[in-house]
């Protein structure tokens, strides 16, 4: 991400690319040779040295926490990749530092910039299908597909496994459509060819009493080229399926075609949907997020995602580690084919997510 970020810092207009810092000898000598950018491999020195506007983050994430803070304490607007961290409470510490000085700060939570995604969030908050009781949220991908040959992301204390990697990009999307959810619960992490972190996650998230979430991610998945991100919506009018190529609208009645809906099923695709951008690098939601933090350090305006609601994916990330470790009262069948509970449920308060940063 830091090469991809490289390419579109420097092809965009309103900024210009002064210095990169990177622990590769050979990255460093590569940009030095062919670009002319400064290069350190000491990212105190290079704020020391180099007179910065603004910081791009893109290591490995355990060490986000520590650049961030040096960057804003120097007055650094910082965009910084996702997740912002493994830690809630110290994201939280953060966004409280970066507002308190009036500093622009974002997280490539990317999916936001997804053209499909912004035209599905419009028509939930305009409450086109009504009273939401049920959505499903997948994330599927081929990370790791072996036991041998892990990198940092597979590492607890470096990246965090499938659940900072991949499910905070559904977390995170869903939290930009819906809102954070207020508990979570029945939360599976599962390895399949991990020794330190998980590779599936399943969990419910709870809204409302009324409204539930699914949450299903899997990072060991081949039968997908690549990440593929999904969310289906159920209300009381209708439904909306929605990925990156295209967003489905079924609706129950429908009386005002002004629009361009109509009852029953209406398809838009991310073509028609999509604003172009100057220089295209993996998928135009990546120049468009960087766009969107250099716009919003010329003109003031908040980023839509912030490290503030990067810390609420954190939060819930932790959540649901924190559910997964509790122990489970199994219920099976009984020889007559009666429900029997080994043990009676214990009767326990729902975590809330105060009480759970306060915990943490």
């Amino acid at each position: 991400m830091g090469l991809s970020h490289q390419g579109i810092v420097n092809a965009h207009p309103g900024i210009a690319l002064k210095a990169v810092c990177d622990s590769s000898t050979y990255v460093l000598d590569v940009l030095s040779k062919y670009t002319g950018v400064t290069t350190y491999a000491d990212y105190k020195k290079m704020l020391a040295e180099v007179p910065l506007d603004c910081l791009f983050v893109a290591t490995p994430s355990k060490y986000h926490a520590e650049i961030v803070a040096a960057a804003l304490e120097r007055g650094l607007h910082v965009f910084c990749e996702k997740p912002f961290g493994l830690d809630p409470a110290t994201g939280y510490r953060l966004a409280e530092m970066a507002e308190r000085k009036g500093l622009v700060n974002q997280v490539g939570y990317h999916y936001r910039f997804v053209a499909a995604f912004n035209e599905a969030k419009r028509l939930l908050d305009q409450k086109l299908i009504g009273d939401l009781h049920h959505v499903r949220v997948e994330a599927y991908g081929p990370v790791v597909l072996r036991p041998k040959g892990s990198t940092w992301r597979a590492q607890k204390s470096e990246g965090g496994g499938a659940l900072f990697d991949y499910a905070c990009h559904a977390i995170d999307l869903t939290n930009y459509l819906i809102g954070v959810p207020k508990s979570v619960s029945g939360t599976v992490l599962n390895s399949v060819f991990s020794n330190d972190v998980d590779d599936e996650i399943y969990s419910t998230l709870q809204y409302s009493d009324k409204c539930f979430a699914q949450l299903a991610t899997n990072w060991s998945d081949d039968s997908y080229r690549k990440m593929s991100v999904r969310l289906n919506f159920w209300g009381s009018n209708g439904r909306i399926n929605v990925d990156r190529q295209e967003i489905q609208i079924y609706l129950r009645s429908h009386e005002d075609t002004s629009d361009g809906l109509t009852k029953g099923w209406n398809v838009r695709y991310t073509t028609e949907l999509t604003r172009p951008v100057w220089f295209y690098v993996r998928g135009e939601e990546y120049s468009a997020q960087i766009d969107h933090f250099v716009q919003c350090i010329s003109t003031g305006a908040t980023p839509t995602s912030t490290f503030r609601t990067a810390s609420d994916t954190v939060l819930v990330a932790a959540m649901l580690r924190q559910d997964a470790g509790k122990s489970r009262t199994a219920v099976q069948l009984n020889p007559a084919g009666d429900a029997n509970a080994l043990q009676p449920p214990a009767s326990r308060p729902r975590s809330f997510m105060r009480s759970l940063l306060d915990h943490l």
